[in-house]
């Protein structure tokens, strides 16, 4: 309902990048920058600085931004409230979920909230936790679901579910038959880790380091994007990994795979984030407690 020019300003303003922002936005570059310059004809001025191939607000651009945060705020809230006041629990519901909860956990989930309301719209993004994180932040998706706590100050988190890391290795690894692992007997073997920014990776080295392990110390061989990517590298017995429990269900039932436990016990907090400011419309709390009451399990016990 929003002024198109306005929320394709806004996009570039976030990002300050036309590339970026044609990206994020599904769009081509031209069409993008003619959005912008449209806008600037509408007001009569320059809404950015362009210099040796960066962008800045101007002080008129600053001024468009804090109003268009706000109306595309209003615009989406009137959205969704009319939705509920004629329909009930109905209209797009836009979620990013980290890999690891995007493959394994929420497909289900999303599933049996489209059966039980059927007039939901649901889109899933997939990508890392640090690149959920940034784009709730960015009003770009309702709800980010990722594997730590968020970073922004910005943003509300709320416990989604607890999950267990585990050490795994193919079925011929020296410690293949270790009833649990410490951090200091994997420092010198070989790695095969998930890539910087994935919240696994990060809450990996931190308690590694909390074990007296530098990652520095890791003997990381590959670096990969998905736990899917890992375990299939694993699995030729290059190195051990490090995933969520709930990934490997079936690798353990094949035999291709053992998952080891680590000593302390290597639990986080799943967490579930959306921007502290916004309008939390009913179909966004009902998909909320939907999905925490189906990933709610008793705490593994450290």
């Amino acid at each position: 309902m929003a002024d198109r020019r306005l929320q394709v300003f806004y996009t570039v303003a976030k990002q300050l990048s036309f590339t970026k922002a044609a990206e994020l936005l599904f769009m081509t570059q031209p069409a993008v920058t003619f959005q912008v310059k449209q806008l600037e004809e509408h007001f009569n001025t320059r809404l950015f600085e362009r210099s040796h191939g960066k962008i800045s607000l101007t002080p008129a651009g600053q001024l468009v931004f804090e109003y268009a945060e706000r109306i595309l705020n209003l615009s989406s809230e009137l959205e969704t409230r009319m939705h509920e006041m004629v329909g009930g629990i109905a209209g797009p519901l836009s979620i990013g979920a980290s890999t690891t909860i995007a493959e394994f956990m929420i497909p289900r989930i999303l599933g049996e909230f489209k059966s039980a309301y059927p007039q939901v719209q649901l889109r899933l993004v997939v990508g890392n936790s640090e690149m959920i994180e940034n784009q709730v932040a960015d009003h770009m998706l309702d709800l980010g679901l990722i594997e730590s706590p968020p970073h922004l100050p910005s943003l509300k988190n709320e416990i989604l579910c607890e999950d267990e890391l585990v050490m795994i290795c193919a079925p011929d690894h020296p410690l293949a038959q270790a009833s649990s692992v410490v951090p200091k007997q994997l420092a010198q073997l070989p790695y095969v880790s998930r890539e910087p920014g994935s919240g696994t990776r990060e809450f990996a080295d931190q308690f590694f380091a909390k074990q007296g392990v530098s990652p520095d110390e890791m003997n990381i061989v590959m670096e990969l994007g998905s736990p899917e990517a890992v375990k299939g590298v694993v699995e030729t017995g290059l190195g051990f990994g490090v995933v969520s429990r709930y990934t490997v269900q079936k690798e353990l039932k094949l035999g291709t795979l053992v998952a080891v436990p680590f000593r302390p016990k290597l639990v986080r907090i799943m967490s579930l984030v959306c921007p502290k400011e916004k309008f939390r419309s009913r179909l966004l709390s009902t998909f909320i407690d939907f999905a925490v009451t189906r990933l709610a399990a008793p705490k593994v016990k450290t």
